[in-house]
C-alpha cells in the first residue's frame, strides 16, 4: 500500500487531484445490521410503526446520504452517482434488518464512501424511526463488502472478514433470511 493520498508532502491535508485519472465503470457495495428486540423488528416489518413505513424512510435516506457524502465527508469528492440501490433484508431468527447499499458511477474516483455512508444512513434511519420503542438498538458491521473498477483493480471481501456474514450472529439458522422489497 502506497502513503496516504490525503496528505501533501508536508504532512497537511489536501483533496486528491484526480484531474488525469481515467474515467473508469466504478461500482461499491457496502453493508450495515441494525439490532433490535423482536417486537420492534415485528413492528417494523408488519408497517405496526406511528411513525409510518421505516423500510422506505431508511432506502429514501440511504439514497439522499449517498448523494451528499462529499458535504459530510471532509475528502470525498462530489461525485455524478449513476445507481444508488438499498435493499434490506430481515432475520426474524436474530432479530435484525441487514442493509445493503450499492453505488455506481463512470468517473475518476470511487464510491466506496458513497456505499458506506448509505448503508450507514440507512441504519442511523431505521434507529431513528423505531427509537420510540426500542432505545437498546444496536448498529454493528458496517463495512465495504466490494469494490469494482479504477487504478486499484476489483476488491471483495473474504468470508473472514465479513462480520456474522448475514445478520444471524452466525447461527446455523441461515435461512431465515426474508428480503424486503
Amino acid at each position: 500500500m502506497s502513503g496516504l493520498t490525503h496528505l501533501d508532502k508536508k504532512g497537511n491535508a489536501r483533496m486528491v487531484d484526480v484531474t488525469d485519472k481515467a474515467v473508469t465503470q466504478r461500482v461499491a457495495v457496502a453493508r450495515s445490521v441494525i439490532r433490535m428486540l423482536p417486537e420492534t423488528l415485528s413492528s417494523v416489518l408488519d408497517g405496526g410503526l406511528k411513525k409510518g413505513d421505516v423500510l422506505a424512510v431508511a432506502r429514501i435516506a440511504g439514497i439522499q446520504a449517498a448523494k451528499k457524502c462529499s458535504d459530510l465527508i471532509p475528502m470525498c469528492h462530489p461525485l455524478q452517482l449513476t445507481s444508488i440501490d438499498i435493499a434490506i433484508e430481515a432475520d426474524v431468527a436474530a432479530s435484525c434488518l441487514e442493509i445493503i447499499a450499492t453505488c455506481k458511477l463512470a468517473g475518476k474516483t470511487g464510491v466506496e464512501m458513497e456505499a458506506l455512508l448509505a448503508a450507514s444512513v440507512a441504519a442511523l434511519s431505521v434507529y431513528d424511526m423505531c427509537k420510540a420503542v426500542d432505545k437498546g438498538m444496536v448498529i454493528e458491521s458496517t463495512q465495504l463488502l466490494e469494490k469494482q473498477g479504477g487504478k486499484s483493480g476489483d476488491w471483495t471481501a473474504a468470508a473472514s472478514q465479513v462480520e456474522n456474514e448475514s445478520c444471524t450472529d452466525n447461527s446455523e439458522n441461515s435461512d431465515n433470511g426474508d428480503e424486503i422489497k
